[in-house]
């Protein structure tokens, strides 16, 4: 193996700055510059210009021991925040290099990456085969890599994705309307809801937990993101995966079932969903369609989310009249 070859082998295999560097200070300085020489794009034409990139971001992570910093095969992510805990992984608010924001995703036991790959699969497939004037409402995988723990030696499959600023997930929602949300605002949140799943059937791939941590709201915009593809089934006769107990009242029978997830298993969990959101606003007309959406037999439930938006837009215009963009403001919760 030449030298080049052998230092972008080392430089690929590694995922922290100790993989490649060591712990002695000295060695690892002689290193970097042994390394930097051989893939210097100066060096080779140019063609190791990504390489000698990240070179040097590991490089910068060696030299910042007091923040934590994970390198994946694009970028050296700095850990800057507080963790989100979700029902399998831990999203940690993070910095690339260049900047940008993002949240990287690891599950707090290593067994469970294959649920980080599942989702990391469902996000490429929807990039890949989805319409793209509707991508904007699932979340752009940035990168997925496997990361070694340099503490406890424990390897774990990372997701990293964007972060969704000014976005709150449909439970703080329901936290600010205690007493339930007018169902003039529930429905542009039921109606987007309805996009994002429209958008990823047509792609190939079921969410399999449509829960309220997972549907993410912008207020200003009325925006809609459906995160956490972690549960996600890609292939024909699929199952769920897993079901997060806390919300078990949320899924119909097929999942604890272990029978076949279809398209019917995301529209029965949405209109749970908005349903709980609402509580007892909810007008008579709205309970009249979610019952037909949460039937228990799959088959006798809406498998097209398309149309099923188009007879909720028929119901919203004889409950309400034209659409019109309604205001939503969600109070601080610190006031």
């Amino acid at each position: 193996m030449s030298p080049l070859d052998d230092a972008l082998t080392r430089l690929d295999a590694a995922r922290t700055p100790a993989d490649l560097f060591g712990e002695d200070a000295a060695e690892a300085a002689r290193r970097y510059r042994r390394l930097a020489r051989t893939v210097h794009p100066d060096a080779t034409g140019g063609r190791t210009h990504d390489a000698f990139t990240r070179l040097n971001a590991l490089w910068r992570a060696y030299h910042d021991a007091d923040a934590a910093t994970i390198t994946g095969g694009r970028h050296a992510y700095r850990l800057d925040g507080d963790p989100i805990g979700g029902d399998v992984a831990e999203l940690y608010p993070a910095r690339t290099g260049g900047g940008e924001r993002v949240l990287v995703k690891m599950p707090r036991d290593p067994r469970d990456g294959d649920l980080i790959e599942r989702e990391a699969a469902a996000l490429r497939r929807l990039a890949a085969r989805g319409e793209r004037r509707h991508r904007a409402y699932v979340p752009r995988l940035v990168e997925t890599f496997r990361h070694r723990d340099a503490a406890t030696g424990a390897r774990r499959r990372v997701d990293v994705l964007p972060h969704l600023g000014g976005f709150h997930d449909l439970a703080r929602v329901r936290r600010a309307h205690p007493d339930g949300l007018d169902p003039r605002d529930a429905a542009w949140m039921w109606r987007r809801l309805l996009v994002a799943l429209g958008f990823a059937h047509r792609a190939g791939v079921l969410h399999g937990a449509v829960l309220p941590e997972h549907v993410m709201i912008h207020p200003d915009e009325h925006g809609v993101v459906l995160v956490g593809w972690c549960a996600a089934v890609t292939e024909p006769g699929g199952r769920v995966p897993m079901l997060v107990d806390r919300h078990a009242d949320l899924y119909p029978p097929e999942v604890p079932g272990r029978a076949a997830a279809t398209p019917g298993t995301d529209i029965f969990m949405a209109t749970r969903c908005m349903t709980r959101l609402m509580g007892d606003r909810t007008p008579a007309a709205m309970r009249a369609f979610a019952r037909g959406c949460t039937l228990p037999a799959p088959h006798r439930r809406p498998s097209d989310a398309w149309r099923l938006l188009a007879e909720f837009d028929d119901l919203l215009e004889r409950l309400y009249g034209p659409r019109r963009f309604r205001p939503f403001h969600l109070p601080d919760p610190s006031h």
